[in-house]
């Protein structure tokens, strides 16, 4: 479930409290009239299924709350309640599987500022991948990929491409664009250096490195690493059952290829750098296309779920209809 805390200026506050108790995924609903002071307004909190959530939500911001309240929601952990039980039961779908698009754009919009963290991060797991790609030790491949913060960007950019976002696509682009090429000249230098003590030698790249080479070598199966890829880092941020682990783990197709471009091109080995960096535009490319199929096919499953619950037509209580919106028909939910 989540909690929603609702800040409703006086003359919406009727509305908004009509809105939440008409919807069979809300209960614990609570008002609180001239309890908010900045901005000021009646406060209103509640409960809600994650699969009635993304109604609400776009209900409320119709509403126009959002102009002169506010809306915060958190997730609820445990919930010891009859109530909450009867509303997961009327709600369709699976609180697990649904999606919130407001929770999702929050949670990737935060990760498309090209920071100095996640320029270090970026840089460090790009490091690491060229110590690894030139030892061909696997297990500092998956360091790397556990570091490498570029998921991020590529899934709000996945977001914002269905949300039809440009400032966020902006944004997400830049913070890759930016993001590789500093990482890989600060790991040509970082080579150099290394060579330059004698901890590595162009020798270990050119030599045959059986568990890593694949990085170089692109080929169909690029592809499906990479749309397999995409999916499973789409579903992880997505959905409540995955980790958010396998999220972060969907930079093993990208920052491995980065570091053999880096690694490659430090030692002058330009036909290794071009099959890696042909590998990385690949992987980039496979999985922002098939994170953003996931969704679409999110979304076109969870409307179909709504309208299978409903009947066929979105459902209400009957007995508190909101204001504004007739009990037997609800503005349809979107995902912008």
């Amino acid at each position: 479930m989540l909690h929603l805390r609702v800040i409703a200026p006086a003359d919406q506050s009727s509305a908004v409290a009509d809105l939440l108790a008409a919807d069979p995924g809300v209960t614990h609903l609570v008002v609180l009239p001239g309890a908010a002071r900045q901005p000021a307004g009646d406060l209103i909190t509640c409960d809600v299924v994650r699969e009635s959530a993304d109604g609400v939500l776009r209900h409320l911001q119709r509403l126009g709350v959002e102009a002169r309240g506010a809306i915060a929601a958190d997730d609820v952990d445990m919930t010891l309640s009859a109530a909450a039980d009867r509303a997961a039961e009327a709600a369709p779908g699976h609180g697990e599987d649904a999606v919130v698009w407001d929770e999702i754009a929050a949670k990737t919009g935060e990760q498309t500022v090209l920071t100095g963290t996640f320029l270090a991060l970026i840089i460090v797991a790009t490091m690491i991948a060229g110590v690894g790609v030139l030892l061909d030790q696997p297990i500092l491949i998956v360091g790397a990929m556990v570091v490498g913060p570029e998921f991020g960007p590529l899934a709000a950019l996945c977001v914002a491409l269905l949300r039809r976002q440009p400032d966020i696509i902006g944004r997400s682009i830049k913070a890759l664009v930016v993001g590789f090429p500093v990482a890989m000249v600060a790991t040509v230098l970082s080579t150099w250096a290394l060579t330059a003590t004698g901890l590595v030698s162009r020798e270990m790249l050119l030599a045959d490195r059986p568990l890593t080479d694949f990085i170089w070598r692109p080929d169909a199966l690029s592809w499906v690493v990479g749309i397999l890829a995409g999916i499973a880092g789409m579903l992880s941020l997505t959905s409540k059952k995955s980790g958010s682990l396998v999220g972060v783990l969907i930079s093993v197709t990208t920052v491995p290829a980065a570091a053999n471009v880096a690694v490659a091109a430090a030692y002058g080995v330009w036909h290794e750098a071009a099959g890696s960096a042909l590998q990385l535009v690949i992987n980039l490319a496979a999985i922002v296309l098939a994170g953003l199929l996931t969704l679409v096919v999110q979304l076109l499953w969870w409307r179909r779920v709504e309208r299978r619950g409903n009947g066929g037509v979105p459902r209400q209580r009957t007995d508190r209809p909101p204001a504004g919106v007739t009990a037997s028909r609800r503005p349809p939910r979107d995902a912008g």
